[in-house]
């Protein structure tokens, strides 16, 4: 009895299966975004804390209304719905790279990986843009030169709050990125095909996921409210 249920241990470890009958890698990612999931929670928690702690507060309108090429047009919120686009788009693309992987498509995942990953460095290069342009206008941690809706000076609370928070996604973001270039040159290796299975770009998959459902709370937080 005892030997059959080594036999019967050993046959599922071998199989990679965790205790809720999930793929054991993909279930450490859940854990993993499920931790990175309170960070974000406690910092977006923090935030609105002190958010809804002041008696006014910087318009976002008024702050983020620049777009690059358009000069001094007042454009509220235009760039950062950009910003926003691309990552859903990217989010698309991945499911379509996690579909072509369940198909065994290596080409189909190659193709769909590289569309995600210049959607990835496209997000990167907008927030880049963003950042610089704030810099310009006098606004980093410690620095917030715009004033609260109300007409009164605001603290440095919403500039230490924007810029770790928006830091904080896009490193996410970036780790993103290089995870998925490693997935394309395992998929161009080869490496999947030999395994017989595509489960890595499934786990990369529900990260990439996890950073964009992330975005939209961020963008809730901090560009419409």
């Amino acid at each position: 009895m005892a030997q059959t249920a080594v036999v019967q241990g050993k046959q599922w470890w071998a199989g990679g299966k965790s205790p809720f009958n999930v793929e054991y890698g993909k279930l450490m990612m859940w854990y993993f975004l499920m931790s990175d999931a309170f960070t974000f929670g406690a910092f977006l928690i923090s935030y609105g804390t002190v958010r809804f702690s002041a008696n006014s507060w910087p318009d976002p309108n008024h702050v983020f209304n620049a777009f690059p090429g358009a000069g001094h047009s007042n454009l509220p919120l235009a760039f950062v719905s950009l910003m926003t686009f691309i990552l859903i788009i990217s989010s698309v693309t991945m499911v379509l790279a996690v579909h072509a992987g369940h198909n065994g498509d290596k080409r189909g995942v190659s193709k769909w990986l590289i569309w995600t990953i210049i959607g990835g460095f496209a997000f990167l290069g907008c927030q880049a843009w963003e950042w610089t342009h704030l810099y310009h206008e006098g606004a980093w941690w410690g620095m917030n030169p715009f004033p609260n809706a109300n007409g009164t000076a605001s603290s440095t609370n919403f500039t230490n709050f924007f810029f770790t928070i928006t830091g904080f996604h896009g490193f996410h973001v970036f780790s993103g990125v290089v995870i998925n270039i490693i997935m394309l040159l395992m998929t161009r290796n080869n490496v999947f095909e030999k395994k017989g299975h595509y489960l890595m770009i499934e786990k990369a998959g529900l990260y990439w996921h996890f950073v964009d459902l992330v975005w939209v709370f961020v963008f809730l937080c901090f560009y419409l409210v």
